[in-house]
C-alpha cells in the first residue's frame, strides 16, 4: 500500500475507535445499515480506515467478536488440550458461554453475527486459536484417531452450524434455550462428533 492509501491515524487506538464505533453502530441499527463509511465517520477516522486496518468490514466484525467472545472462553480453554479434553468436556466449554449470551441484548448481538459469519461460510482471518479449527479437529481426533482431518474438520463445521442455529438465528428474536435444551444439544452434538464413519456399518 502505498503512503497516500493510509489512513490519518494508522494507530492502535484508530483500531479501538473503529471497534467500539462498530459495535455501537450494530447495536443501534443491525449489520446490514451499517456501512464502512458509517464506521469511519462514527469513529471519526480516514474513509480508508477500515479497510486500512481490518481489510472489510467482515474482517473488523470477525475482530470485535473475537474481542468479546474470546474472553467468555478464555478461562475454560487454557485447560483443553488433545488426549485430555473429551469432545464432550469441550461441547460444553463451548456451549455454556453462548446460553448466557442470550439473555443479554449485546450477547445476542455478538451471536447473531458470528452466526452471520459462521453460517454464510464467510471468509474472515481469524487471528485467535480457537476461532479456528485446527484445535478442536486435534481433540476429536484423540478421541476418534480413525477420522482423517478433513473429516474432523467438516463433523467440527456442522457442530458449530448447529450450535449457531440454537444461540444466532435472528428469527429466534429473544428465545433463550432452557437449561435441558442446552443438555439435549451438548448430548447431540457430541453424540454426532463421534459417530461412526460413512459407509461403515
Amino acid at each position: 500500500m502505498d503512503n497516500a492509501a493510509v489512513p490519518i491515524g494508522g494507530s492502535a487506538a484508530t483500531r479501538a475507535r473503529l471497534l467500539t464505533a462498530t459495535e455501537r453502530l450494530l447495536l443501534e441499527h443491525g449489520y446490514e445499515q451499517v456501512s464502512v463509511r458509517a464506521i469511519c465517520t462514527a469513529a471519526g477516522a480516514n474513509s480508508a480506515a477500515v479497510h486500512y486496518h481490518f481489510g472489510s468490514k467482515d474482517n473488523l466484525v470477525a475482530e470485535l467478536l473475537q474481542a468479546r467472545l474470546g474472553p467468555v472462553w478464555a478461562e475454560p480453554l487454557t485447560a483443553v488440550a488433545p488426549g485430555v479434553t473429551t469432545v464432550a468436556q469441550c461441547v460444553r466449554i463451548i456451549v455454556a458461554p453462548l446460553a448466557d449470551l442470550a439473555t443479554d441484548p449485546a450477547g445476542r448481538l455478538y451471536l447473531h453475527l458470528l452466526a452471520r459469519i459462521v453460517l454464510g461460510r464467510r471468509s474472515v482471518a481469524w487471528s485467535e486459536r480457537w476461532f479456528g479449527l485446527q484445535p478442536w479437529e486435534d481433540v476429536l481426533r484423540a478421541e476418534r484417531p480413525d477420522l482423517d482431518g478433513r473429516e474432523a474438520d467438516r463433523r467440527w463445521m456442522l457442530a458449530f452450524e448447529l450450535i449457531l442455529q440454537q444461540f444466532g438465528d435472528p428469527l429466534a428474536g429473544d428465545r433463550v434455550p432452557s437449561a435441558d435444551a442446552v443438555d439435549t444439544l451438548c448430548a447431540f452434538v457430541t453424540a454426532g462428533l463421534l459417530a461412526g464413519s460413512a459407509g461403515k456399518r
